[in-house]
């Protein structure tokens, strides 16, 4: 026990004991507690106790505010509750992996989208190329600059094994291993097929029909095509992953080296073989029988629909689904008016990007939204999706808001393609009628133009330069605030923000602790951006874990408090990235933290953000700020010695 054992046995006296404690986990200020029955706690005896600052009730937790030294308590308490650090943050760990699938998605592509966005571009320029008469397709360039572009796009399940692998803790060469064999061609249902006749058939005269041409020990392996899918290779690893923490507990020491990882794989595969990939295949063959039904009834509401809900299948990899409808339309109609209402959809993400890099002011987005509006053009829009529509958000929303307008476009116009070949623009020569009229060209021109300035005027309007995409590099902050001045008998240090938006006073706080001035003085800060820069020259003497508070001290003393949101402690960091360290000297400007606000907010948290002077009783005077908004650098406190 440490130096606050007293205090430790008193405050788990006064919550009702240790049978009344379920949980502890504790952050900057506050030791927070999740009690079986808070009535049993005594609020006014712990309120007036020596070392406590108060007690609050807050998201189910019961919070004894300790102050700076709360880790120190923290440590005293957990043996008298019978917890180790370990076991009070369990709870939090699991609700750690608690995040949206959207979510999910975009984080374990966000490694490859400048990759992704350079194939794309190779494969859309090929195409100009070839249009503009420089070569044909059957010459060497050709063929080496579509096998570049296509590379990725083909392979893509062994990376998205690769960063899959990394989001869910799973060790990366698994996952790439994963990835590998989901594209390993002799288990692909194209290649199954060809060999030979099908041993029998599942599912007979249901839409789930499926032919079986091989069996793992004597169990039917549904044959699918894995190659530029997405789903199966993220839900296979994130199996995979349970399956290393599951053997990991079991198996010695001396051979764990190579004797879990062929029990993942042994385990994993096969079962992703066998249920996780052809279940994803069903439900997009569910979603395409769906789309016939609607469009028996109204062919513009099926267009609307195809065109409204095609990029959420991409991300889904669901849209495969419908190929097979393609193909066999081209086949025996000679033409396809079932899935092409997602055409709009190319140019609906390129308006959206095209109107992004108009507007932002931010260099680094302008540098990722140019390449990708060209990629898009060209047909290929997984880089804008995953990159930029996707982390947004709302720009994903307009772009299926456009989608579905211009896919009921297209389907009340019976909008067709005569025959497979091109993306982007250059799919435009597919749909010019063998017959020779020209109104289904002219359809496919009017509804693309209207997706790209549909796209481009609402994403224009309702585009904030503060929703720009979380993965936009950081950079420092150039301010120059006073320093320690001496004027007649009084020294001022001035306090930069460490944050740009709306300013409130202290007061105004939806936390009773902050607002009463009990942690310090200060203001709060409603962040426009998520980034916190050094408000001081000095040294970065605390970053919580979790990383959303921090505490600096100047390099004349001043020691300071900025906590970022309210109760975010319990997003145990997700959403938060550290740039700088404990113990690094940091001058004014310096980027500390970056956090995604909208997920914050979405999370159901404030993200209104205390700035306090935690010292400020030290000082003669101290005089906040009465400006309404504030930019980095701006003058937000003025300490008076």
């Amino acid at each position: 026990m440490g130096k606050y054992e007293s205090l430790a046995k008193e405050i788990v006296k006064q919550i009702g004991g240790k049978e009344n404690v379920s949980g502890l986990t504790h952050c900057i200020t506050r030791l927070r507690f999740k009690l079986k029955d808070e009535s049993k706690a005594n609020d006014d005896v712990l309120k007036n106790m020596d070392g406590v600052v108060t007690v609050m009730k807050s998201g189910g937790q019961y919070q004894v505010v300790i102050g700076n030294h709360v880790a120190e308590v923290y440590a005293d308490v957990c043996p008298l509750i019978g917890l180790d650090e370990k076991a009070a943050t369990a709870a939090s760990e699991e609700e750690k992996e608690k995040t949206n699938l959207i979510d999910i998605v975009s984080n374990i592509f966000q490694p490859i989208l400048g990759v992704m966005s350079a194939c794309g571009m190779l494969k859309g320029l090929n195409a100009l190329f070839v249009a503009l008469g420089l070569y044909t397709d059957a010459a060497g360039i050709y063929t080496m600059l579509n096998g570049i572009g296509d590379a990725l796009f083909m392979f893509l399940p062994m990376f998205l094994g690769y960063t899959s692998a990394k989001k869910f803790g799973l060790k990366p060469m698994l996952g790439l291993a994963i990835g590998a064999a989901m594209c390993y061609p002799a288990l692909q249902g194209s290649t199954l097929s060809a060999a030979g006749e099908p041993l029998y058939t599942l599912f007979s005269g249901t839409v789930f029909e499926s032919d079986i041409y091989m069996t793992f020990l004597g169990l039917p392996i549904i044959a699918m095509d894995y190659t530029s899918t997405v789903i199966p290779v993220i839900f296979i690893v994130y199996f995979a992953s349970k399956c290393e923490k599951f053997f990991n507990k079991f198996i010695p020491d001396l051979v764990k080296f190579f004797f879990v990882p062929m029990l993942v794989l042994l385990v994993a595969l096969p079962i992703g073989f066998m249920i996780i990939g052809p279940v994803s295949t069903f439900g997009s063959m569910l979603i395409s029988q769906f789309v016939f039904k609607i469009r028996e009834f109204s062919p513009l509401l099926a267009g609307a629909v195809v065109g409204g809900t095609w990029q959420i299948l991409v991300i889904f990899g669901m849209h495969w689904g419908f190929i097979p409808v393609y193909i066999n339309n081209m086949v025996t109609l000679g033409y396809d008016n079932v899935m092409m209402p997602f055409f709009g959809c190319t140019f609906a993400t390129a308006g959206v990007v095209l109107a992004i890099f108009c507007k932002t002011k931010d260099k680094k987005m302008k540098e990722l939204a140019l390449p990708n509006f060209i990629s898009s053009i060209f047909g290929v829009t997984e880089p804008a999706i995953y990159g930029i529509t996707l982390p947004m958000k709302k720009p994903f929303i307009v772009s299926c808001i456009v989608g579905a307008i211009v896919g009921g476009f297209y389907g009340q116009f019976n909008f067709r393609k005569f025959f497979a070949g091109g993306m982007g623009i250059f799919e435009f020569p597919a749909m010019i009628n063998p017959d020779g009229t020209n109104g289904n060209i002219i359809v496919a021109i009017i509804g693309a133009a209207l997706a790209i300035v549909l796209a481009f005027v609402m994403m224009f309007v309702v585009y904030r330069e503060k929703e720009t995409a979380p993965e936009q590099a950081s950079e420092k902050i150039e301010a120059k605030p006073e320093p320690v001045q001496q004027n007649g008998l009084l020294k001022k240090e001035v306090i930069a923000s460490p944050l740009k938006g709306d300013v409130l006073p202290l007061t105004e706080c939806k936390d009773e602790a902050f607002a009463m001035g009990i942690l310090g003085k200060g203001v709060v800060i409603i962040p426009e951006e998520g980034k916190v820069v050094s408000p001081v020259n000095g040294t970065l003497t605390t970053i919580f874990p979790t990383l959303h508070a921090m505490g600096i001290t100047s390099e004349n003393g001043v020691e300071m408090l900025i906590h970022i949101g309210m109760n975010t402690v319990e997003l145990n960091g997700k959403y938060f990235t550290a740039k700088a360290k404990q113990g690094d000297k940091i001058s004014v400007g310096d980027v500390l933290v970056e956090f995604d606000k909208d997920a914050i907010a979405a999370e159901g948290y404030s993200i209104e953000t205390p700035v306090l002077v935690t010292n400020a009783d030290d000082f003669l005077d101290m005089i906040e700020t009465e400006q309404k908004t504030a930019s980095y650098g701006d003058t937000v406190i003025t300490i008076m010695r």
